[in-house]
């Protein structure tokens, strides 16, 4: 029987770059939850972005945010990466080297980008309706931080600069895809499978008992991991090889379930 889902966001639960969930998904996460099936939301993604996501049943699901360098459970901080102080400036000098790239940088608090470029002020701001700060330049900013990410918005085209970023940062940083124009970078030892493995050691609940939705490199760990991992049909090439399932619809699946334990 299954005890708990997590499920990526963009390109997942969320598709062809929705922003918000369908009423349908709010609808059958609740349901599930409602007969004891815990639920998480794993995502690139900071946290408070992700509670508004689900703000109707925000305190009903657990959350892995910044592609699980954090991992918060009613309010309660279970697991956290920090990215070291240098290497996070390393990281910001060399991604302005490039031209058409932007940074985000991730902070618990809050994320912080630069007013350089409206398009990408925009998409944070007023499409993804992140919690943010502007500032001059990311250079300046202290930590802790929890992840930095960067951002095509020209092209929109990342797989020639992610292989340079690899070989450049591995394996200090883990460097991985998270949507089409985002690079992510993360502390080694912290994604979204061991985050979610912090929260089936907590809840006492077994890979087999785990269901997990995924579309991008970040999500492997995750997929791996569990009893039932689904790729999307559209997700990135290889990783239905690192899933026991391809689907179109994660609420198709939800629905299944749910048939399931009725």
């Amino acid at each position: 029987m299954i005890k708990l889902i997590a499920s990526d966001l963009d390109g997942t639960l969320l598709q062809n770059g929705a922003q918000e969930l369908t009423p349908r998904a709010i609808e059958l996460i609740h349901e599930l939850t409602q007969r004891g099936v815990r639920f998480v939301a794993a995502s690139g993604r900071q946290y408070d972005n992700e509670r508004r996501l689900f703000s109707p049943i925000k305190d009903e699901i657990s959350y892995i945010a910044e592609n699980g360098s954090l991992c918060i459970h009613q309010g309660q901080v279970i697991s956290r990466g920090v990215i070291p102080d240098d290497l996070a400036y390393r990281i910001m000098d060399e991604v302005k080297k490039e031209p058409g790239y932007e940074i985000l940088v991730s902070r618990e608090d809050s994320c912080f980008i630069e007013d350089s470029s409206p398009e990408f002020v925009d998409h944070i701001v007023n499409v993804m309706k992140n919690t943010t700060r502007i500032v001059d330049d990311v250079r300046t900013l202290k930590g802790p931080f929890l992840k930095i990410a960067t951002a095509n918005m020209v092209s929109h085209d990342v797989s020639s600069y992610l292989k340079h970023l690899q070989n450049t940062y591995s394996p200090a940083l883990k460097v991985v895809t998270s949507g089409n124009i985002w690079i992510d970078f993360i502390v080694p030892g912290y994604n979204k499978g061991t985050a979610l493995q912090k929260l089936m050691d907590l809840f006492h609940i077994k890979p087999e008992e785990c269901m997990a939705f995924g579309d991008q490199y970040n999500d492997i760990e995750m997929l791996e991991l569990v009893g039932q991992g689904y790729a999307m049909s559209n997700a990135a090439p290889g990783i239905a090889g690192h899933a026991a399932y391809v689907t179109d619809s994660v609420e198709e699946v939800l629905e299944d379930v749910l048939t399931c334990i009725a």
